[in-house]
């Protein structure tokens, strides 16, 4: 009978719940999958579902509980089923810290996420959006003002399309001067923010001055990674 129960007692302990511990000492609840969608969306600048499919399978199972802890760090979960792209912004309330910093943007930066934006809206539906350097500088072009002489203006746009790339990571280079521009962009510029812009444009080609101040909304950025939110 003592053997019986041993046994007994044996086979329930292995039914009860194993701790989530991932080390020695690990105080963490969540398993290992969940940890990693948390972690990945804190560093940034965006989780993207045909990169990262696994992570985006992990983020729509347990979409409630990560929402539920990035809302302890006053953080919002944005999410785009129909493009799967999702990203974290500042909690939508005046009286909550900053958890995310945003991105200082030149004139020409923003004008070039503008750009951008607009091709990805008005391709939207065709698959894969690529364009090519050489287009967008010559859409911005009209945007060089008196100040500004051609070869400085082209170093200019070159560093805007680099943080495009690198930084913001709205383009992922495809070959020699071609990128393919990213869904989040829908999402991380919005249409007040593109009221804005508009207006500045408008402003800069009615008066003929310099480039207005430079923009600090639309991007942002976890003090680790490089680029939003």
């Amino acid at each position: 009978m003592t053997e019986l129960r041993a046994e007994s007692e044996l086979e329930r302990d292995e039914d009860e719940p194993r701790e989530t511990g991932l080390w020695p000492g690990d105080t963490g609840t969540l398993p290992d999958r969940t940890r990693r969608v948390l972690l990945r969306l804190i560093r940034g600048p965006y989780l993207a579902g045909a990169r990262e499919g696994q992570l985006w399978g992990v983020l729509l199972s347990d979409e409630a509980i990560i929402r539920s802890r990035l809302a302890d760090l006053f953080l919002d979960l944005v999410i785009d089923r129909d493009h799967e792209v999702a990203f974290v912004r500042n909690a939508p309330s005046e009286s909550a810290p900053r958890a995310v910093r945003t991105e200082a943007l030149t004139f020409l930066d923003t004008a070039m996420l503008l750009v951008l934006r607009q091709t990805l809206l008005s391709e939207e539906g065709t698959g894969r959006v690529i364009v090519g350097q050489t287009e967008v500088f010559e859409q911005l072009a009209v945007f060089r003002t008196p100040d500004r002489d051609e070869k400085d203006f082209a170093s200019r746009l070159s560093s805007s399309w680099h943080k495009m790339q690198n930084k913001l990571r709205v383009l992922h280079a495809v070959g020699d001067d071609r990128a393919e521009i990213s869904p989040v962009l829908r999402l991380i510029v919005d249409a007040d923010q593109v009221r804005g812009i508009t207006a500045e444009y408008q402003r800069l080609a009615a008066q003929g001055g310099k480039e207005p101040h430079d923009f600090a909304e639309g991007v942002t950025s976890d003090d680790h990674a490089d680029l939003p939110g």
